[in-house]
């Protein structure tokens, strides 16, 4: 089943790019783990780029969605704090994707993916906060984001409810939300 070999490629690839970091896992290791040969994991991937690639393009879309589903303008705190609830669940389910890209960096030129993130996070303040928001509540918003960001890569390791209620009640307080 060709689909099930390229989603069990992602699957260990994914694993051992957290674990090792892209650049010191060597496609090898990745047929190597998986039973297959080289060129059976060429079939699926031209490149280890094609192959990471495949992995981050989850998250991008994922990000876009939930930015381009929601509508403009400031939510009001109950819509503001689920809308931070929802966001955490985003950023928890791409959590793996993000240890990746926070262990090497230079992921972020791939698919435009440091651009697209602050682009992203523009448009998460201004679902927050309104079209016009003060220096001041920007700044607030940044850190609420950031921070959740941060602990779902972070407390990986705890159950996820656990993480979800600190973080999201610490993202709210940055925002002053009641």
């Amino acid at each position: 089943m060709p689909g099930d070999t390229k989603a069990r490629i992602q699957e260990v690839a994914r694993e051992l790019f957290v674990r090792q970091g892209v650049q010191n896992t060597s496609l090898r290791q990745i047929s190597e783990r998986l039973g297959i040969t080289k060129p059976a994991l060429y079939y699926h991937f031209a490149s280890r780029e094609d192959l990471v690639r495949s992995i981050l393009q989850p998250l991008v879309d994922d990000l876009e969605r939930f930015v381009d589903t929601r509508p403009p303008g400031e939510a009001r705190a109950g819509e503001a704090r689920a809308l931070l609830e929802d966001c955490f669940e985003l950023m928890w389910r791409h959590r793996e994707v993000t240890t990746m890209i926070v262990r090497e960096l230079s992921l972020l030129g791939t698919l435009d993916l440091g651009e697209r993130v602050f682009a992203w996070q523009r448009r998460m303040i201004a679902l927050l906060l309104g079209p016009d928001p003060t220096p001041e509540l920007q700044i607030r918003a940044t850190v609420a984001l950031g921070g959740m960001s941060d602990c779902t890569v972070e407390y990986a390791h705890l159950p996820v409810a656990q993480v979800k209620r600190a973080a999201v009640e610490a993202a709210a307080a940055a925002l002053a939300l009641p």
